[in-house]
């Protein structure tokens, strides 16, 4: 068996814990503490984030999708796959090392898919993208953190909570999509999703994106 071996680590902006960047041979991982936030092999749901969501918004000519979190580029890869050359996807990073990842040791992985020229890269907190806009966005993917339970930084609470559902709201168009990814279910939040005012369905779907593995969970909320 090859061992992991530590490539990088990268503090979270806000917060005191670290990440870290493991590769075993082709294979990568990005952990906190005891904590595997994704890794290179399971790649089924977070595609599935960007599968969804682009379901919802096949008859918009020229979509605007924003995506919350880089990782390892699975959500941003899928989304390229299957919007069209008139769509401008923003993605919003909030730790700069996760970026330098992709274009570094993570290149072979991420191919080139940031070089694409409907794609932007913002270093910016996705909240505050959200915040800063009204009617901007046909989609909003959120793949922050693990889920509306969030670990890596106590600020990602405010994407979640009932006020943060409303700003989403008012940063989408009409009939825009929320789609939301959660390493688990969450009651409470689909419970927040309806009393917010979208039309929500949650779906399973497997860490693999075959049969077996874990569950995952994405929410598509649509603002009417």
């Amino acid at each position: 068996m090859i061992p992991w071996e530590k490539i990088d680590t990268a503090k979270i902006p806000g917060s005191d814990e670290e990440l870290r960047l493991m590769r075993r041979g082709k294979e990568f991982s990005i952990k906190l503490g005891t904590n595997e936030l994704m890794n290179s092999r399971l790649s089924g749901s977070e595609a599935a984030l960007a599968t969804l969501a682009a379901k919802q918004i096949e008859k918009v000519a020229k979509p605007v999708v924003l995506i919350g979190g880089l990782g390892m580029g699975f959500t941003l890869r899928a989304a390229l796959a299957v919007l069209g050359p008139q769509a401008k996807i923003v993605v919003s990073e909030l730790v700069p090392s996760v970026v330098a990842w992709a274009r570094g040791p993570m290149a072979e992985v991420f191919g080139d898919s940031l070089d694409d020229a409907r794609v932007s890269i913002r270093e910016i907190d996705v909240g505050e993208v959200i915040r800063a806009k009204r009617s901007a966005f046909d989609a909003i993917l959120l793949d922050v953190d693990n889920g509306p339970e969030g670990l890596t930084r106590k600020g990602n609470d405010a994407l979640y909570n009932a006020s943060g559902l409303q700003v989403a709201k008012t940063a989408l168009r009409p009939g825009g999509v929320l789609a939301v990814w959660s390493s688990g279910p969450n009651p409470p939040f689909t419970g927040r999703l309806k009393r917010a005012g979208f039309d929500v369905n949650e779906v399973n779907v497997r860490a693999t994106g075959r049969g077996g593995g874990a569950r995952h969970v994405i929410w598509i909320a649509k603002k009417q």
